[in-house]
């Protein structure tokens, strides 16, 4: 079984950056075999796909975010990343990274195609 751990969550004001790691682990887990994602749930609103990456390395964003995350991953290192610039307050929420051994269909991204979840970093943006 793959255990997510995400890191790098904290205060920040509008116009600053955060970088958010997610550590996927477990026996014989390789990132390179998962399509992976970063979602984002504030209070009083529906989980939000944020970013996805999958295994072709085809990366897909929310209209929100376009030009301002970035994700990433390193296999290596086993580890998945979003690099958000330009915060706004509307960026406060706790994100979550999400996984899924093998491929997700092209589309938006949706909380129903990944299997494995993480248990959240919040990120909190000040005006």
């Amino acid at each position: 079984q793959v255990q997510l751990v995400e890191s790098g969550g904290g205060s920040v004001q509008a116009g600053g950056s955060l970088t958010l790691s997610c550590l996927v682990s477990g026996s014989g887990t390789t990132i390179s075999y998962y399509s992976v994602a970063w979602f984002r749930q504030a209070p009083g609103k529906e989980r939000e796909g944020v970013a996805a990456l999958g295994r072709s390395g085809a990366t897909t964003y929310a209209d929100s975010v376009k030009g301002r995350f970035t994700i990433s991953k390193h296999n290596a290192k086993n580890t998945l990343y979003l690099q958000m610039d330009s915060l706004k307050p509307e960026d406060t929420a706790m994100y979550y990274c999400a996984a899924k051994l093998g491929w997700v269909e092209p589309g938006p991204i949706a909380a129903r195609d990944y299997n494995d979840w993480g248990q959240g970093t919040q990120v909190t943006v000040s005006s």
